[in-house]
């Protein structure tokens, strides 16, 4: 297998406090990862430096093969444009902008707007009849189905998922469950943080943190 992501030896501190010690998880290409523990457990933590929005203590993070953990602020901005997709447990949409323009926005910041592109991101996550509605319009499982189509625009090689039914619903999260199995089945690299089992239970395998340490972890292939 072609591994995408390897943390090896991964430390985090805020002064004393050690959040994450001694992490070592290795993430294939079109595997899907799910990050389970309690609140407190080091998950945000972890996420947080897999999108390079903070740098390890210590360790290395290897993405391909390359070794991205220090990189410099141009350098972290250009890998979540263009390396990864985010889907966070609050939408951040923008408000007055409508499905449609906030996809494309995304598109905006990684290279030209496309229109049709945008269309057909939405249409995958089944919002091509909200294509003008605005996020306040939109119910939470819409919303949540708009941030993955703002996710996936731009192709990244790796999803990060941070709790994405966290707000939602039994029904809209067995949408959410479903939109997930399929982008899996569609060859897509996938790592989620969650405390939802149902959605840990889908992945290739789940890695328990406790204490800012791996504990456990779970095979379901």
């Amino acid at each position: 297998m072609s591994a995408v992501v390897e943390l090896k030896n991964i430390e985090k501190r805020f002064g004393d406090v050690s959040a994450l010690e001694n992490i070592n998880i290795t993430v294939n290409k079109n595997e899907w990862v799910s990050v389970m523990g309690v609140s407190g457990s080091g998950k945000t933590t972890l996420l947080n430096i897999l999108s390079l929005m903070d740098n390890p203590t210590g360790g290395e993070y290897l993405f391909n093969g390359e070794d991205v953990s220090g990189f410099d602020e141009t350098k972290q901005l250009l890998f979540r444009r263009e390396k990864i997709g985010l889907i966070f447990q609050q939408f951040h949409l923008i408000p007055y902008l409508t499905a449609l323009e906030n996809v494309m926005l995304a598109q905006y910041y990684h290279s030209a707007t496309d229109e049709e592109d945008a269309k057909a991101a939405l249409a995958k996550v089944g919002l091509s009849h909200r294509l003008t509605h605005r996020p306040s319009e939109l119910s939470g499982g819409e919303q949540q189905r708009l941030c993955i189509a703002r996710a996936l625009i731009n192709d990244p090689e790796v999803l990060l998922a941070d709790e994405p039914t966290g707000n939602l619903d039994e029904d809209n999260e067995k949408v959410i469950f479903d939109l997930f199995l399929t982008l899996k089945k569609e060859g897509k690299t996938i790592i989620s943080i969650t405390h939802n089992p149902e959605l840990g239970a889908l992945g290739d395998r789940v890695i328990y943190l406790h204490h800012g340490k791996i504990v456990g972890k779970e095979e379901h292939k």
